[in-house]
């Protein structure tokens, strides 16, 4: 069997959570060949996991690295082309009827998918045209708002956005069995290429929800609002056309599969698969540190909310002057400013000398040794690997009530709201200052993990939903696979992949 298993900025490029994740799904089934797709940031990034046999083919996609094929200007035929297109999916974009933009936006990115088969559809959006093209479609939205709208800046900048968005649909897909997206968003446009040419099955697996964290982490980025606001739309509405374009749906806990069905996801395709630990790799943890310790593990990133996590563990520091704070997990190339702005806050607050940020364990299992009680302090998760580890090391464990956290922990560990030091700081002095607490919590945390969050577990269910879409074989009741549309939706000839007649201008 042939899959193609795409993810963003993940495996084999990354050791957080969906890198490791892939690398133990990829390693348990040596019987299926994998292609992998990764949209990375540039190209230079290095390959950090061993890739078994069964990795036929490693393409990554840069997102962001400037190339000369995109410098050229494109052409009269094509800019006449091309316009129409953009009208369409700006169109959708600003759009108020959400319902009605999203039934027309599938339609409009196959036609940019065509597109970018003839043309250069990076050259096309970074023309004087298409900048032309979005002041009118912003002009046309705010000539009845009484107050000043977007600029020719963000214009440029939100163009510029699309294009790094939409690069995946310019590079011609592999035929395969099935598309394996390990999350929705960018990583669906290498899919759907792959099920407009070659039909092939999509299964959308979601183990964080993309478009909430994209929602959180765009109210900080540097971009002004109308920026912000024309590129979530983008993403929302290919989150949930994606939702549409998928064979099966896999979330990672009950609060995704809601948000999948709140944009249009039909439930009868959507199930539920807990991620899973391998419980070799953390057996039981003996013994605590000397001094009373938190220890946290993780991707350092602002969704992981550690300046709350800070600020508890000044409180609990206050109260408890022996206590420690140990952080393992390294920053991305994007996140490195939101570390020091970390290590400043330990600074600020006085407790940077009970404060060690150690960067990644060589060993993550030696992360949840280092502490007594482990913290989870994330404002958005799914279904958390981290705390799920910890809890099959039997480590007592402290987390922020977001995502699947409660589904993943149960009645095994303290649950805290998100973004409420002084909520954390009791729960954790609590655990703290009672050992025998720990240890029941601790022992109750392991046998949950043992008893339902196994990997292999995880992995059977995989093999059987690529066993279901592969061809020839029995799809899930109630799913079909309809054959591939062009964007005019005339059928796709099967054998070359191409459309039966063009896409009108």
């Amino acid at each position: 069997m042939r899959v193609t298993l795409i993810n963003e900025s993940a495996y084999p490029y990354s050791r957080g959570g969906a890198g490791a994740w892939c690398d133990q799904l990829v390693h348990r089934l040596p019987d299926v060949a994998f292609d992998l797709v990764s949209l990375v940031a540039t190209g230079t990034e290095p390959v950090v996991w061993r890739l078994p046999d069964n990795v036929a083919s490693l393409t990554a996609f840069p997102l962001w690295e400037p190339s000369a094929r995109h410098r050229h200007r494109s052409g009269r035929r094509a800019r006449a082309q091309f316009r129409p297109l953009l009208w369409d999916l700006l169109r959708c974009l600003l759009s108020d009827r959400i319902e009605i933009a999203g039934a027309r936006f599938g339609d409009v990115l196959r036609g940019l998918f065509e597109f970018a088969a003839r043309e250069d559809l990076s050259a096309a959006l970074r023309s004087e045209d298409s900048l032309t093209i979005l002041a009118s479609a912003w002009s046309e939205q705010w000539s009845k708002v009484d107050q000043p709208g977007p600029n020719l800046l963000d214009a440029g900048t939100a163009l510029q956005l699309l294009d790094r968005s939409l690069r995946p649909l310019s590079q011609p897909p592999r035929p395969a069995d099935v598309v394996h997206c390990v999350s929705n968003g960018l990583a669906v446009l290498p899919a759907l290429a792959a099920k407009w040419t070659h039909g092939s099955a999509i299964l959308l697996a979601e183990h964080d929800v993309y478009l909430r964290e994209r929602y959180l982490t765009g109210r900080r980025n540097q971009y002004r609002w109308p920026v912000k606001a024309l590129h979530l739309a983008f993403l929302r509405q290919l989150c949930s056309h994606a939702y549409h374009e998928a064979a099966v749906i896999v979330t990672g806990n009950v609060d995704a599969r809601r948000w999948a069905r709140k944009l249009g996801a039909d439930p009868r395709i959507i199930r539920t698969v807990h991620s899973g630990i391998d419980p070799a790799a953390f057996p039981a943890i003996q013994g605590e540190p000397r001094d009373p310790t938190i220890s946290w593990a993780g991707r350092i990133d602002p969704v992981k909310d550690l300046e709350t996590l800070l600020r508890a563990f000044a409180l609990v520091h206050r109260g408890l002057p022996t206590s420690r704070l140990r952080l393992f997990g390294d920053p991305t190339p994007d996140t490195e400013d939101y570390l020091r702005r970390c290590q400043r806050l330990a600074a600020d607050l006085g407790i940077d000398r009970a404060v060690a940020f150690e960067g990644r364990a060589l060993r993550t299992r030696d992360a949840y040794a280092a502490g007594s009680v482990v913290v989870l302090s994330a404002i958005s998760e799914s279904f958390p690997r981290t705390l799920i580890e910890a809890m099959t090391s039997g480590r007592a464990c402290v987390a922020t009530d977001v995502g699947g956290v409660a589904e993943a922990m149960g009645d095994a560990g303290w649950l805290v709201p998100p973004r409420d030091p002084a909520a954390m700081a009791q729960a954790c002095l609590a655990l703290l200052r009672n050992a025998a607490i720990r240890t029941r919590l601790g022992a109750a945390a392991r046998s949950r993990a043992l008893s339902g969050l196994t990997l292999d577990r995880a992995i059977n269910t995989f093999r059987e939903i690529y066993n279901e879409l592969a061809p020839g074989r029995p799809l899930p009741a109630g799913v079909q696979i309809p054959r591939p549309r062009s964007a005019n939706g005339s059928q796709v000839d099967q054998q070359h992949g191409l459309p039966s007649t063009s896409v009108p201008s």
